[in-house]
Order: C-alpha cells, then structure tokens, then sequence
C-alpha cells in the first residue's frame, strides 16, 4: 500500500454501502429500463427452492432484476398437500395447533433469512415509499389460513409478526370458504371467513382470493371494506365446465369476477404458467397487456409464483425485467409502473391505511 493512502473509517463504511447496493445501483444506471418490479406472489421455502440459504437467496432473487416489493408467500397448507397426476391435492388435515406451530416456524424462518439477506420487511405505508424509489423490501403473506382454523386471534399474531398479506384458501380446507380444486363444502365464505375477512380490514392486512371458488369470491367482495386482490394465475373468458379438466383451467378467474375485484379497487396478478401464458417473455407481457384491456391498467400486476412453477418464461426477476422492457416499447412509462409495482403498491398502501386500531 503507498505510504500516503489512508481511508478513515466513515469512507470505507460508506464503501461497503455502495459495495452492498451495486447491483441495483448499476442496473438503475446502465438499463433503459428503470422501473422497480412488484410481485403480489412468489415463494423461496416452497417447491422448486426449499432451501433459499443455498439455493436462491433473497437478495440474490431481488437483485437479479431490480425487484423492490415482492410478496414472499409462507405456505400455511403445505405439510397437508402432496403432488398427484391431476396436480397439488390435500393428503391429511392438520390435528389442532399443528397449523399454527407450522406457520410459526416458517414465519420465524422467514423473518432471519430476510436479516440475514438485509432486505427489509414492508409493514407501513413509508416502506412502500421506499420500495417504489427502489429500496428492496418484501411484504410478508401466507397462502392457505390454515393457521386460523385455531382461532381468528391468530390474525393478531401474525400482524405482529410483520405478515400483511393473507390467502384465505389453498389446496387443504379449513375453517374459512371453498377452493377451486376440490368439490365446495361450505357453499362459499363461512360466517367465520366473512370474520377473517373483517379482522384482516380492521388490521390492515391485504385479503387475498386466489385458489377461491366463484361463492367464496362473491361473500368476500360484499364483506370487505378495503380493495382485495387475485394475486397469481390468469383471467379467462370461457366459461369451461366439467371436473375431468386439467388443474391449472381450474385456477383460472372469470372475467366477470376480475371486474368486480377491479371495481372494488383490486388487482389480479398474472403467474408465469407455461401452458397457460405461453414459452416467452414476450408472450407474457402480451397477456398482461390483454388482461389490462379488459380489466384497466389500474387492476393488473405481477404475480410470478416464482419458484412454485417449473419451465416458466419468468423463472427469474432477472427475466420479469425482460417482461418489462417488452412492456415499455408498446406502452408508455406510466402505464407500466402501474403494471410493474404501483397497482401493487396501492391497494396495499390503502388496506394499511385504512386499517383501525
């Protein structure tokens, strides 16, 4: 080291700084396109990637695309269900407490690995100021409220526990409402359901649909005083009948549902299913723009369901920058930040918001 080179230690802090924010300052710098990425629905401890430590780490997945507010989906079913021909399916019920200590520990786990990785947790409207400038955060959520079946005061525990993001319903029934892959028993929302939606109101915690029946969506929206959303598959507009159809048909939403979700203020994310959205990057980003066509650019996002899926166009967020600078030459840059993160952003600013104590 020459004689006169001497770095004091407030610089060499502020270096390490930059050191630890280069990838996203350099994408920010050396990319056309600079819009940070939301995602309403992906997954690290759940399917392809059950050990994101090693395999895919969170600051690793964000930085590969500059993605700034991604829900970080905790499966609350997922010790019940088991891969089948026909796809996910329920095998076994969780006995009492047994859904809660799982939801407990994954969310325990969640919370070190996101430390770990430094990458904050977005629990207030100023941390989703902060992830639309680009600061990377995730919103902490749960697919399938399992967990609830053990009582509606487990909302409580997992507001304090930073989750801001609920699905009410998977691949195993509970307490709550009706899903799409297995034959209804409750006839939609139960009277217990139509309290965990209230509960989720009053917390400020965003009510999620996906996986729900036609019934469950209809008693949810007349419940819900704050925007809902549809977080991951796709928007069709055939009505397509019969229990022999393949699983993924079966997880399609109505057009006539994702308008009254719109209506209400929500969003409907798009997944990256192959079979149903197409090889491309490209073929992607065309069925965003379609779905904002017929719902409005105020009620479309992202919902990848990242590391759930295998062989998606959009395996990465590496790739879903690709699906935005496809965005970006067919529509102008404002319509793509709502697509990309705003809508996203929004209906959560206004479910915190709206939230009382």
């Amino acid at each position: 080291m020459p004689a006169r080179f001497h770095v004091d230690r407030r610089t060499l802090m502020l270096g390490a700084a930059a050191a630890a924010c280069a990838p996203f300052a350099a994408l920010r710098a050396g990319d056309s396109s600079t819009i940070p990425i939301g995602d309403m629905h992906a997954h690290l401890f759940f399917g392809i990637s059950r050990q994101p430590a090693s395999v895919r780490p969170l600051g690793k997945l964000l930085r590969e695309g500059n993605a700034t507010l991604v829900s970080w989906a905790l499966v609350g079913d997922q010790p019940w269900i088991r891969p089948s021909p026909q796809g996910l399916r329920q095998r076994g019920s969780p006995k009492s407490g047994a859904a809660t200590k799982w939801f407990k520990e994954e969310l325990a786990r969640a919370r070190k690995h996101a430390a770990d990785q430094k990458i904050k947790i977005a629990t207030t409207p100023a941390d989703l100021d902060l992830a639309l400038k680009g600061e990377p955060h995730v919103v902490l959520s749960v697919e399938g409220a399992s967990f609830l079946d053990d009582g509606i005061d487990g909302l409580k525990v997992a507001h304090e526990g930073g989750v801001r993001h609920i699905q009410l319903v998977h691949f195993v029934r509970n307490s709550i409402g009706d899903f799409q892959t297995e034959a209804p028993q409750h006839g939609g929302l139960t009277d217990f359901g139509r309290k965990v939606v209230e509960e989720c109101n009053r917390l400020g915690i965003l009510v999620d649909l996906a996986h729900a029946t036609r019934p469950t969506v209809d008693h949810a929206l007349a419940v819900a005083k704050a925007p809902l959303v549809w977080s991951h598959s796709s928007v069709t507009k055939n009505t397509r009948g019969g229990a022999s159809k393949a699983q993924w048909l079966m997880r399609q939403l109505g057009l006539d549902q994702a308008k009254q979700i719109a209506a209400k203020g929500g969003v409907v994310g798009l997944w990256g299913l192959r079979s149903d959205v197409g090889a491309t990057v490209e073929s992607y980003g065309d069925r965003l723009i379609e779905m904002a066509g017929w719902l409005g650019d105020d009620h479309v996002g992202f919902g990848t369901d990242m590391n759930a899926i295998g062989n998606s166009p959009v395996s990465s967020y590496g790739d879903l920058r690709r699906v935005v600078r496809h965005l970006e030459r067919k529509l102008t840059a404002d319509r793509v930040r709502k697509i990309a993160i705003g809508n996203y952003a929004r209906v959560l600013r206004q479910v915190m918001e709206s939230a009382k104590a």
